[in-house]
Protein backbone atom coordinates (compact mmCIF):
# COMPACT_ATOMS: atom_id res chain seq x y z
CA UNK A 1 0.00 0.00 0.00
CA UNK A 2 1.50 3.38 -0.28
CA UNK A 3 -0.28 7.31 -0.11
CA UNK A 4 -3.15 7.69 -2.36
CA UNK A 5 -2.51 9.47 -6.23
CA UNK A 6 -4.39 12.63 -5.70
CA UNK A 7 -5.07 15.25 -8.61
CA UNK A 8 -4.08 17.87 -6.30
CA UNK A 9 -1.61 17.90 -3.14
CA UNK A 10 -4.33 19.02 -1.04
CA UNK A 11 -5.45 16.99 2.21
CA UNK A 12 -8.33 18.02 4.07
CA UNK A 13 -7.82 17.31 7.87
CA UNK A 14 -10.15 15.61 9.91
CA UNK A 15 -11.90 17.96 12.52
CA UNK A 16 -13.76 15.80 14.66
CA UNK A 17 -16.52 17.33 17.10
CA UNK A 18 -18.55 19.06 14.52
CA UNK A 19 -16.52 20.82 11.73
CA UNK A 20 -15.82 17.50 9.70
CA UNK A 21 -19.02 16.96 7.26
CA UNK A 22 -19.67 14.99 4.38
CA UNK A 23 -20.55 18.03 2.17
CA UNK A 24 -17.24 19.69 3.07
CA UNK A 25 -15.12 16.35 2.55
CA UNK A 26 -16.97 15.71 -0.75
CA UNK A 27 -16.14 19.23 -2.13
CA UNK A 28 -12.64 18.28 -1.27
CA UNK A 29 -12.56 14.90 -3.00
CA UNK A 30 -14.76 16.09 -5.99
CA UNK A 31 -12.01 18.88 -6.04
CA UNK A 32 -8.98 16.29 -6.32
CA UNK A 33 -7.76 15.99 -3.24
CA UNK A 34 -8.67 13.77 -0.09
CA UNK A 35 -11.40 14.37 2.10
CA UNK A 36 -10.63 13.94 6.10
CA UNK A 37 -13.75 13.10 8.43
CA UNK A 38 -12.78 13.12 12.24
CA UNK A 39 -14.44 10.23 14.08
CA UNK A 40 -12.88 10.86 17.75
CA UNK A 41 -15.64 10.10 19.67
CA UNK A 42 -17.94 9.36 17.35
CA UNK A 43 -20.12 6.04 17.59
CA UNK A 44 -19.95 3.03 15.02
CA UNK A 45 -23.68 4.07 13.69
CA UNK A 46 -22.39 7.63 13.23
CA UNK A 47 -19.08 6.52 11.43
CA UNK A 48 -20.80 4.43 8.86
CA UNK A 49 -23.82 7.08 8.80
CA UNK A 50 -21.16 9.54 7.68
CA UNK A 51 -18.87 7.46 5.36
CA UNK A 52 -22.09 6.34 3.41
CA UNK A 53 -23.35 10.03 3.08
CA UNK A 54 -19.93 11.41 1.73
CA UNK A 55 -19.82 8.46 -0.80
CA UNK A 56 -22.93 9.23 -1.76
CA UNK A 57 -21.72 12.68 -2.72
CA UNK A 58 -18.11 10.95 -4.13
CA UNK A 59 -16.02 8.87 -5.66
CA UNK A 60 -12.86 10.76 -4.22
CA UNK A 61 -11.03 9.15 -1.80
CA UNK A 62 -11.81 9.14 1.80
CA UNK A 63 -10.04 9.16 5.01
CA UNK A 64 -11.47 8.40 8.23
CA UNK A 65 -9.34 9.47 10.85
CA UNK A 66 -10.10 7.79 14.93
CA UNK A 67 -7.34 9.12 18.20
CA UNK A 68 -5.73 6.14 20.09
CA UNK A 69 -6.82 6.32 23.35
CA UNK A 70 -5.10 5.38 26.34
CA UNK A 71 -5.54 4.15 29.37
CA UNK A 72 -6.66 6.48 31.83
CA UNK A 73 -6.53 6.10 35.96
CA UNK A 74 -9.90 7.34 37.36
CA UNK A 75 -10.18 10.60 39.10
CA UNK A 76 -10.34 10.57 42.97
CA UNK A 77 -13.71 12.97 44.37
CA UNK A 78 -11.11 15.68 45.29
CA UNK A 79 -9.96 16.17 41.68
CA UNK A 80 -13.43 16.17 40.38
CA UNK A 81 -14.60 18.41 42.56
CA UNK A 82 -11.65 21.11 42.01
CA UNK A 83 -11.81 20.30 38.82
CA UNK A 84 -16.03 21.04 38.55
CA UNK A 85 -15.31 23.70 41.06
CA UNK A 86 -12.67 25.52 38.34
CA UNK A 87 -15.55 25.57 35.63
CA UNK A 88 -18.43 26.74 38.47
CA UNK A 89 -16.67 29.78 39.14
CA UNK A 90 -15.90 31.22 35.59
CA UNK A 91 -18.56 34.13 34.97
CA UNK A 92 -22.03 33.74 34.00
CA UNK A 93 -22.29 30.37 33.96
CA UNK A 94 -22.86 29.52 37.70
CA UNK A 95 -26.25 27.72 36.76
CA UNK A 96 -24.54 24.85 34.74
CA UNK A 97 -24.00 21.20 36.00
CA UNK A 98 -21.32 18.93 35.73
CA UNK A 99 -21.42 15.62 35.00
CA UNK A 100 -18.16 13.50 36.53
CA UNK A 101 -16.96 11.31 34.11
CA UNK A 102 -17.66 7.50 34.48
CA UNK A 103 -16.50 4.22 32.31
CA UNK A 104 -16.02 3.25 29.75
CA UNK A 105 -13.74 6.92 29.58
CA UNK A 106 -13.77 6.64 25.73
CA UNK A 107 -15.26 4.62 22.71
CA UNK A 108 -13.84 0.98 21.95
CA UNK A 109 -11.48 1.29 18.86
CA UNK A 110 -12.48 -1.89 17.75
CA UNK A 111 -16.19 -1.54 17.34
CA UNK A 112 -15.35 2.38 15.43
CA UNK A 113 -13.37 0.46 12.83
CA UNK A 114 -16.32 -2.34 12.28
CA UNK A 115 -17.74 0.16 9.49
CA UNK A 116 -14.60 1.08 8.07
CA UNK A 117 -13.52 -2.70 7.39
CA UNK A 118 -17.20 -2.65 5.74
CA UNK A 119 -17.59 0.62 3.78
CA UNK A 120 -13.65 0.67 2.85
CA UNK A 121 -12.65 3.92 2.72
CA UNK A 122 -9.35 4.13 0.77
CA UNK A 123 -7.56 5.64 3.95
CA UNK A 124 -7.38 5.16 7.28
CA UNK A 125 -5.38 7.45 10.16
CA UNK A 126 -4.67 7.45 13.17
CA UNK A 127 -3.47 10.59 16.06
CA UNK A 128 -1.71 10.14 19.58
CA UNK A 129 -0.58 6.82 18.52
CA UNK A 130 -0.10 3.70 16.65
CA UNK A 131 -3.11 1.76 16.19
CA UNK A 132 -3.41 -1.66 18.13
CA UNK A 133 -1.51 -4.37 17.43
CA UNK A 134 -3.14 -5.83 13.57
CA UNK A 135 -5.15 -2.82 12.68
CA UNK A 136 -2.30 -2.03 10.44
CA UNK A 137 -2.50 -5.64 8.45
CA UNK A 138 -6.07 -5.79 8.06
CA UNK A 139 -6.41 -2.24 6.90
CA UNK A 140 -3.40 -3.75 4.13
CA UNK A 141 -5.90 -6.47 3.51
CA UNK A 142 -9.06 -4.39 2.58
CA UNK A 143 -6.56 -2.53 0.21
CA UNK A 144 -6.94 0.44 2.83
CA UNK A 145 -3.82 2.81 3.28
CA UNK A 146 -2.74 3.33 6.81
CA UNK A 147 -1.35 7.19 8.11
CA UNK A 148 -0.12 8.59 11.69
CA UNK A 149 0.40 11.65 13.18
CA UNK A 150 3.88 12.48 14.21
CA UNK A 151 5.04 15.87 15.78
CA UNK A 152 8.93 14.33 15.76
CA UNK A 153 11.59 12.23 14.62
CA UNK A 154 11.19 9.52 16.97
CA UNK A 155 7.54 9.35 16.46
CA UNK A 156 7.90 8.85 12.42
CA UNK A 157 10.51 6.32 12.99
CA UNK A 158 7.98 4.51 15.32
CA UNK A 159 5.05 4.72 12.37
CA UNK A 160 7.74 3.53 9.65
CA UNK A 161 8.59 0.49 11.94
CA UNK A 162 4.97 -0.39 12.22
CA UNK A 163 4.69 -0.63 8.37
CA UNK A 164 2.08 2.55 8.02
CA UNK A 165 1.94 3.98 4.89
CA UNK A 166 2.52 7.89 5.12
CA UNK A 167 3.07 10.07 7.92
CA UNK A 168 1.53 13.05 8.50
CA UNK A 169 3.98 15.72 9.68
CA UNK A 170 1.75 17.77 12.30
CA UNK A 171 3.51 21.20 12.63
CA UNK A 172 3.68 23.32 16.12
CA UNK A 173 1.28 25.87 14.23
CA UNK A 174 -1.27 23.28 13.67
CA UNK A 175 -4.71 23.70 15.18
CA UNK A 176 -6.68 21.41 17.36
CA UNK A 177 -4.90 18.58 19.58
CA UNK A 178 -0.84 18.08 19.19
CA UNK A 179 -0.94 14.62 18.23
CA UNK A 180 1.83 13.85 20.26
CA UNK A 181 2.35 9.98 21.43
CA UNK A 182 2.53 10.54 25.12
CA UNK A 183 0.29 13.30 26.84
CA UNK A 184 2.48 15.94 28.59
CA UNK A 185 3.45 19.15 26.87
CA UNK A 186 4.41 18.94 23.30
CA UNK A 187 8.44 19.46 24.34
CA UNK A 188 10.38 20.12 21.12
CA UNK A 189 7.44 20.14 18.75
CA UNK A 190 8.96 21.66 15.75
CA UNK A 191 7.80 24.40 12.99
CA UNK A 192 5.68 21.80 9.94
CA UNK A 193 8.69 22.64 7.27
CA UNK A 194 11.37 21.54 9.53
CA UNK A 195 9.66 18.59 10.58
CA UNK A 196 9.10 17.48 6.89
CA UNK A 197 13.03 17.95 6.57
CA UNK A 198 13.78 16.06 9.74
CA UNK A 199 11.27 13.27 8.75
CA UNK A 200 12.84 12.93 5.16
CA UNK A 201 16.28 12.40 6.42
CA UNK A 202 14.84 9.59 8.39
CA UNK A 203 12.29 8.00 6.35
CA UNK A 204 11.38 6.95 2.61
CA UNK A 205 7.51 7.12 3.59
CA UNK A 206 5.46 10.11 1.88
CA UNK A 207 5.05 12.82 4.53
CA UNK A 208 2.07 14.71 4.40
CA UNK A 209 3.04 18.27 6.46
CA UNK A 210 -0.03 19.53 8.38
CA UNK A 211 0.30 22.88 10.67
CA UNK A 212 -0.73 26.18 9.33
CA UNK A 213 -1.16 26.06 6.65
CA UNK A 214 -3.78 28.57 4.61
CA UNK A 215 -2.49 29.41 1.06
CA UNK A 216 -0.87 27.81 -2.28
CA UNK A 217 2.23 29.54 -1.15
CA UNK A 218 2.14 27.63 2.67
CA UNK A 219 1.37 24.40 0.30
CA UNK A 220 4.12 24.97 -1.83
CA UNK A 221 6.79 25.67 0.67
CA UNK A 222 6.41 22.06 2.66
CA UNK A 223 6.32 20.04 -1.15
CA UNK A 224 9.58 22.17 -2.31
CA UNK A 225 10.68 20.85 1.90
CA UNK A 226 9.84 17.41 0.75
CA UNK A 227 6.48 16.69 1.45
CA UNK A 228 3.61 14.66 -0.90
CA UNK A 229 0.57 16.78 -0.10
CA UNK A 230 -0.55 19.47 2.59
CA UNK A 231 -3.35 18.76 5.02
CA UNK A 232 -5.08 21.55 5.90
CA UNK A 233 -7.54 22.12 8.17
CA UNK A 234 -8.15 25.81 9.49
CA UNK A 235 -7.95 27.32 6.38
CA UNK A 236 -11.15 25.28 5.23
CA UNK A 237 -13.41 26.07 9.02
CA UNK A 238 -15.11 28.91 7.82
CA UNK A 239 -16.36 27.74 4.26
CA UNK A 240 -19.91 26.85 3.68
CA UNK A 241 -19.95 23.47 3.99
CA UNK A 242 -17.97 23.29 7.36
CA UNK A 243 -20.11 21.93 10.32
CA UNK A 244 -18.56 24.31 12.91
CA UNK A 245 -20.56 26.91 15.13
CA UNK A 246 -21.37 30.03 13.69
CA UNK A 247 -19.19 32.09 16.51
CA UNK A 248 -16.63 29.81 15.31
CA UNK A 249 -16.60 30.58 11.74
CA UNK A 250 -17.22 34.47 13.05
CA UNK A 251 -14.17 34.37 15.44
CA UNK A 252 -12.11 33.06 12.54
CA UNK A 253 -13.46 35.54 9.86
CA UNK A 254 -13.71 38.69 11.99
CA UNK A 255 -11.38 38.15 15.31
CA UNK A 256 -7.48 38.11 14.24
CA UNK A 257 -6.29 40.09 16.08
CA UNK A 258 -6.76 37.51 19.26
CA UNK A 259 -4.28 34.99 18.47
CA UNK A 260 -3.74 31.40 19.64
CA UNK A 261 -2.41 29.30 22.18
CA UNK A 262 -1.98 25.65 23.61
CA UNK A 263 -4.28 24.99 26.10
CA UNK A 264 -5.80 21.65 28.49
CA UNK A 265 -8.43 23.54 29.68
CA UNK A 266 -10.76 22.38 27.15
CA UNK A 267 -9.82 18.53 26.84
CA UNK A 268 -6.84 17.48 29.18
CA UNK A 269 -4.79 17.37 25.93
CA UNK A 270 -2.96 20.17 23.99
CA UNK A 271 -4.29 22.11 21.35
CA UNK A 272 -4.32 25.07 19.89
CA UNK A 273 -7.24 27.28 19.72
CA UNK A 274 -8.47 30.63 19.42
CA UNK A 275 -7.64 32.71 22.48
CA UNK A 276 -10.85 33.34 24.65
CA UNK A 277 -12.16 33.96 28.34
CA UNK A 278 -12.48 30.30 29.02
CA UNK A 279 -8.77 29.73 28.04
CA UNK A 280 -7.30 32.46 30.06
CA UNK A 281 -9.64 32.14 32.79
CA UNK A 282 -8.84 28.40 33.28
CA UNK A 283 -4.85 29.24 33.18
CA UNK A 284 -3.78 27.63 36.69
CA UNK A 285 -7.06 25.59 36.93
CA UNK A 286 -7.58 22.42 38.18
CA UNK A 287 -7.73 20.09 34.82
CA UNK A 288 -8.38 16.63 34.72
CA UNK A 289 -6.34 13.99 32.34
CA UNK A 290 -7.60 13.10 28.71
CA UNK A 291 -9.96 12.78 27.97
CA UNK A 292 -11.84 13.11 31.01
CA UNK A 293 -12.03 16.93 30.98
CA UNK A 294 -13.80 16.61 27.72
CA UNK A 295 -15.97 14.99 29.04
CA UNK A 296 -16.37 17.12 31.97
CA UNK A 297 -16.42 20.24 29.77
CA UNK A 298 -19.06 19.07 27.49
CA UNK A 299 -22.42 21.20 29.34
CA UNK A 300 -20.17 24.19 28.83
CA UNK A 301 -19.58 23.74 25.35
CA UNK A 302 -22.91 22.88 24.48
CA UNK A 303 -24.12 25.56 26.25
CA UNK A 304 -21.98 27.89 24.34
CA UNK A 305 -22.78 27.00 21.20
CA UNK A 306 -26.43 26.98 22.03
CA UNK A 307 -26.09 30.51 23.16
CA UNK A 308 -23.43 31.58 20.12
CA UNK A 309 -21.06 32.40 22.73
CA UNK A 310 -17.48 32.11 21.52
CA UNK A 311 -15.89 32.88 24.65
CA UNK A 312 -16.81 29.73 26.28
CA UNK A 313 -16.54 27.12 23.16
CA UNK A 314 -13.67 25.20 21.98
CA UNK A 315 -12.38 27.25 18.83
CA UNK A 316 -9.68 25.11 17.74
CA UNK A 317 -7.21 27.11 15.02
CA UNK A 318 -3.88 26.88 13.37
CA UNK A 319 -1.19 30.00 13.86
CA UNK A 320 -2.52 31.76 11.02
CA UNK A 321 -5.82 31.76 11.53
CA UNK A 322 -6.39 35.13 10.44
CA UNK A 323 -5.99 34.67 6.92
CA UNK A 324 -8.87 32.43 6.86
CA UNK A 325 -11.59 32.83 3.74
CA UNK A 326 -15.21 31.91 3.71
CA UNK A 327 -16.77 31.24 0.65
CA UNK A 328 -17.60 27.57 -0.66
CA UNK A 329 -14.91 24.61 -0.04
CA UNK A 330 -14.85 24.14 -4.10
CA UNK A 331 -14.16 27.71 -4.67
CA UNK A 332 -11.21 27.55 -1.84
CA UNK A 333 -9.64 24.77 -3.83
CA UNK A 334 -9.69 26.32 -6.74
CA UNK A 335 -8.11 29.60 -5.62
CA UNK A 336 -5.39 27.56 -3.58
CA UNK A 337 -4.63 25.67 -6.86
CA UNK A 338 -4.01 29.11 -8.61
CA UNK A 339 -2.37 30.32 -6.04
CA UNK A 340 0.42 27.40 -6.05
CA UNK A 341 0.49 27.75 -9.93
CA UNK A 342 2.33 30.98 -9.24
CA UNK A 343 3.95 30.63 -6.07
Amino acid sequence: MSFPTLACPIVLAPMAGGPSTPALAAAVANAGGLAGLGFAYASAERIAADLTATRALTAGPLNANFFVFRPVTPPDHEETRRASAALAALPGLQDLEYTAPIPPFFPDLGAQLEPVWRLRPEVLTFHFGLPPPGVIERAHSLQISVGVTATRVSEGRAIAAAHADFIVAQGMEAGGHCGVFAPGEPGDWLPVRELVRALAKVTDLPLVAAGGLMGGADIRSVLDAGAEAAQLGTAFLATTESGASAAHKRYLLEQGGRGTTLTRAFSGRHARGIRNTFIERMVGAEVLAFPLQNTLTTTLRKSAIERDDGEFQSLWAGAHYDRCRGGSARELVRRLLVELDVA
